[in-house]
């Protein structure tokens, strides 16, 4: 099997089915190195009969992927890539640009070979010039990447098995919900909501911070 150079791809839908028009941003050069960043996050508690903190588990948040590529537009590298401009703009239309089709940027499949495949959405896209002509055209580039991992509203549901009690579920909070409103949507009753709060290390019940992520660990019945 031959090189293979990394392509990013544009979808309109955030099941990866429907690219957008026009062919795949493929690299020019490969990156050297990727940063593909997994994290878990927990709640740090302080047992009454030990000076130790223990560790209760709050969230796994999405991975992050990042890495650095190189626009060479000398003529070295691909003879009919040679316009800095065109190239800078080939990549920010599939991965930064506002897709008035979707009211939003494009969804984002980054893949090299068949072992690195990445859904996502894109974080920062930061260039910096390296090369210029006399004139000050640049001439070189590199691009430093981060994407988020983007998993659609339906497979995360399809994942979590939201029906069940007796599975932890990760909600994310909607801006003025309440905990026992969101007791009820997990599980049709809202007298669950102490069992969560207490999990989570709440105070507060009833009007939550929305963008926050709690875990909703499995019910026991009989607390109601």
């Amino acid at each position: 099997m031959g090189l293979q150079y990394m392509k990013i791809t544009g979808y309109k839908d955030e099941e990866f089915k429907t690219p957008v028009s026009g062919k795949p941003y493929t690299l020019m050069l490969n990156p050297e190195s990727i940063k593909w960043n997994r994290s878990i996050e927990y709640n740090e508690q302080h047992p009454i009969d030990s000076s130790a903190t223990s560790q209760k588990y709050k969230s796994t948040p999405s991975d992050n992927l990042s890495f650095d590529i190189v626009i060479d537009c000398t003529g070295i590298v691909f003879s009919k890539r040679t316009d800095m401009a065109t190239e800078i703009k080939a990549l920010e239309d599939i991965v930064y640009t506002y897709n008035g089709e979707i009211h939003r940027p494009n969804f984002v499949k980054i893949q090299w070979g068949n072992d690195i495949v990445f859904y996502s959405v894109l974080k920062s896209f930061d260039t910096t010039y390296t090369l210029f002509k006399p004139d000050g055209t640049p001439l070189r580039a590199k691009i430093s990447l981060s994407f988020g991992q983007y998993t659609s509203p339906e497979k995360r549901k399809k994942e979590d098995n939201e029906t069940s009690p007796d599975i932890t579920h990760l909600v994310e909070v909607i801006e003025g919900q309440s905990l026992p409103q969101l007791s009820n949507k997990m599980w049709n009753s809202p007298y669950y909501y102490t069992q969560v709060a207490a999990y989570n290390d709440l105070n507060k019940f009833r009007h939550l911070k929305g963008g926050i992520a709690l875990v909703f660990p499995p019910i026991i019945n009989s607390e109601v």
